[in-house]
């Protein structure tokens, strides 16, 4: 019997072949929906509406570490991103170095978000700032009125407060009222070069090539998730899901550097892949846990650290442990 399954996730390169049925999971006809990602996770984690679904990395550490997680991870890591690149600065605030950010007012959507978690460990691991040196205010990056996706318990050691529900992190930003901005999104104001905005790393590719020579970490971001109901009904459906997403990825990595025809719409894209290759290795977007324990690892370090995850998780408890080794053939 067929299992009818609705998956949602963000239209990427190596989502795509799922998402347009090239490649299909075994035993299931899949109903996909690309979404943003941020409403696939406020949809997922407020009503678990899809059975298979992206999902925020810190955001699942947070839910499975509260014995409320509603889904079970699968090791397919679909979102990946260097974070240096996340960081804005008012440049008229005394701001130069990454050490400068002590005692200054630094702009969220959300505490808990991943992008914001790993910026807080590079701050942390790399520059000796701690979360406890910076003010954070949250709220609405473009739109007002954006609050947590889960609760927080956080020590009164932080100082996160929330911005007025009418006013959003871009206003006050460009106001002067902020004097940094952490955030996945590039802010309007910096894209319409607004005045004295800047990226705290404008050369973000050379800082970030160099920490990942340092630290051989490409951080994560998200994940794929399986309802959790489903796979306590159909234990092999964590196994499947996999398979198609390493499938849909081996076909992307295959394809991105072929020269005869670019596939991706940027001139230099074959320049790009060998200098990432050359720095990275081959496979330098891996899935699967084997390849990405020591990343992983350091999440999970954050998300306790940084009080966000209510008490120190294993991956066993985050994926499927089906999915920890597949067979060989």
């Amino acid at each position: 019997m067929t299992l009818s399954l609705s998956l949602v996730c963000g239209d990427y390169d190596r989502t795509r072949p799922v998402l347009d049925g090239r490649v299909g999971i075994e035993g299931c006809a899949v109903t996909a929906i690309a979404l943003d990602p941020e409403e696939a996770f406020h949809r997922a984690f407020k009503g678990a509406e899809f059975d298979v679904t992206e999902l925020s990395m810190s955001s699942h550490m947070m839910a499975t570490s509260r014995g409320a997680a509603a889904y079970v991870g699968v090791p397919a890591f679909v979102s990946r991103v260097f974070r240096h690149s996340s960081i804005y600065i008012r440049t008229d605030k005394g701001i130069r170095t990454p050490e400068d950010l002590r005692g200054k007012r630094i702009g969220v959507p959300e505490y808990q978000i991943t992008a914001v978690m790993w910026v807080r460990g590079i701050l942390a691991d790399e520059y000796g700032v701690q979360p406890e040196d910076i003010h954070w205010r949250a709220g609405g990056q473009e739109e007002p009125g954006r609050k947590e996706r889960s609760p927080l318990s956080l020590p009164a050691s932080i100082d996160l407060q929330r911005i007025p529900e009418h006013r959003t992190l871009v206003e006050l930003f460009e106001a002067g009222e902020l004097d940094a901005l952490i955030t996945a999104r590039v802010p309007s104001c910096y894209a319409r070069r607004a005045p004295n905005i800047d990226r705290l790393f404008p050369d973000f590719p050379t800082a970030e090539a160099a920490y990942f020579r340092k630290t051989g970490l490409f951080p994560i971001m998200h994940l794929i998730g399986v309802r959790k109901s489903l796979v306590e009904r159909h234990p092999w459906l964590p196994v499947s899901v996999f398979k198609a997403f390493e499938q849909a990825r081996r076909m992307t990595m295959a394809e991105i550097d072929q020269a005869s025809a670019l596939r991706v719409s940027t001139p230099w894209i074959v320049a790009d892949v060998a200098k990432a290759r050359a720095l990275m290795g081959d496979d330098y977007w891996p899935y699967g846990i084997p390849a990405n324990r020591k990343v992983l690892d350091t999440m999970v370090r954050y998300s306790v650290g940084q009080h966000l995850a209510a008490r120190p998780i294993a991956l066993e408890e985050l994926f499927a442990p089906t999915t920890f080794e597949l067979a060989a053939i």
